[in-house]
């Protein structure tokens, strides 16, 4: 079959890496890709943000799969306008896609369908904001209600920081009409996981557990990022818990969806806190995250085209979903001045002895080929990626490859699974 991967990031690489490997995978398109999904397939110059030109794409190549990489198409109803036209999607439809495209939504969502989350509140009026953070205190999570490309969250440690997001939001505008509505939360305090399922719109298949790295620091300091490397599995999240936890936290979410007419149908991820009295949802997105798809699709086992039109055409099995038991783990060397202004068309070279270790691959997000050159064209440029037997070994073997790459002005974490590898020791220590 013919194939059309929508976006341009590490995620739509290991996306292409991976369908490629499908025996029904004839053709495969990404629109508008990156220098690394070029190895696989065919680059088209089609923003994920036009809609109509993605559909024409997809008629005129014959397209039997479209597979949605990021949130933007699938807010915008790339999904709808393309079940319209009689071409499956992997991905929800607006409606659903609101989970992630809207916080009050899915804050709405969670209280109605009693997954448990933070204590919260919806502003579209500035001075009615900053008196409920007056009136709860701080610490407080204050949250662009539309999409920010992963940067509209501010954890504000005191009313004044606090105030100061929602100016930014609500009156600066500086996430645009995104910002023109808030949520402002309780904060929680615990340790975060990456929770993702398939769904058909009617059952699920569990995903293993993932941890992502935010912050653009060390120790986690500094300003939120799209996602500084990532591991599975997350120790915090067990696989014999994941069945539990899915009831919880997805299942609920999942079964309204259906009932109010709009099954979704594509990848389902709850970002988890867990705190002392137990795992919260702090957010829902409606795709693959980037960068936990690129190791999660690493120990992938089975044929992701299958799952994919399995889940598009109602079929899903939890047998189709097979990984292997050892673990991956992801890191990305980024344009310095990321997540501000960085860079750009820095040479890259090292790529091939990064790969020459068995078990590591590359992804590339932020980049472009020039002739046999490849050049940065963003602020997260890799994700240098390793399976192995346990985290430990998978950091490892990540870094040495990551230490043979090369480009001006980068720059990348060095403690990236160290909080799963801790905790994974203590209760080896404990059992």
């Amino acid at each position: 079959m013919n194939i059309l991967i929508v976006g341009s990031g590490g995620r739509e690489h290991a996306l292409a890496w991976k369908l490629a490997q499908s025996p029904d995978a004839h053709r495969l398109f990404i629109a508008p890709g990156n220098g690394g999904t070029a190895r696989h397939g065919t680059n088209v110059e089609v923003k994920d943000s036009d809609i109509p030109g993605l559909v024409a794409l997809a008629k005129d190549k014959a397209i039997d799969l479209v597979v949605v990489g990021p949130e933007l198409p699938l807010t915008l109803g790339l999904t709808d306008a393309l079940t319209e036209a009689g071409i499956p999607c992997f991905g929800p439809d607006a409606y659903g896609a609101q989970l992630e495209g809207s916080k009050a939504f899915a804050k709405n969502m969670m209280r109605d369908t009693g997954v448990p989350t933070a204590e919260y509140a919806v502003f579209d009026d500035f001075e009615a904001a900053c008196a409920y953070v007056r009136e709860k205190g701080a610490p407080l999570v204050v949250k662009a209600d539309g999409l920010a490309a992963g940067k509209g969250v501010v954890v504000a440690q005191t009313v004044d920081a606090a105030i100061a997001a929602l100016d930014d939001m609500m009156v600066k505008a500086v996430f645009g009409p995104a910002g023109s509505t808030v949520v402002v939360e309780a904060a929680l305090k615990g340790e975060e996981a990456s929770f993702l399922v398939f769904s058909d719109g009617t059952d699920l298949a569990i995903l293993p557990s993932a941890q992502d790295h935010k912050a653009v620091g060390e120790g986690d300091t500094g300003p939120n990022t799209g996602g500084m490397g990532a591991y599975s599995p997350a120790p915090i999240l067990p696989d014999i818990a994941a069945p539990d936890m899915a009831e919880t936290t997805v299942r609920p979410i999942l079964r309204r969806l259906a009932e109010l007419g709009h099954p979704f149908k594509g990848v389902l991820y709850a970002g988890l806190m867990f705190t002392d009295r137990g795992p919260f949802v702090l957010e829902f997105n409606v795709r693959f995250g980037d960068p936990e798809c690129q190791p999660l699709l690493m120990r992938l086992e089975s044929d992701l085209a299958e799952i994919m039109l399995a889940c598009v055409n109602g079929v899903l099995a939890d047998t189709l979903v097979r990984y292997a038991p050892e673990a991956a783990l992801c890191v990305v060397m980024a344009a310095k001045g990321y997540p501000g202004s960085y860079p750009k068309g820095m040479e890259i070279t090292g790529l091939a002895q990064a790969e020459s270790e068995d078990g590591v691959k590359v992804f590339q997000a932020g980049t472009r080929a020039q002739g046999d050159k490849t050049l940065t064209t963003g602020g997260r440029v890799l994700g240098v990626t390793a399976l192995a037997l346990d985290l430990a070994q998978a950091k490892a073997k990540a870094y040495r490859a990551a230490d043979a790459i090369r480009f001006e002005n980068s720059f990348m974490r060095r403690d990236i699974g160290d909080k799963g590898i801790k905790r994974h020791a203590f209760v080896t220590r404990h059992k």
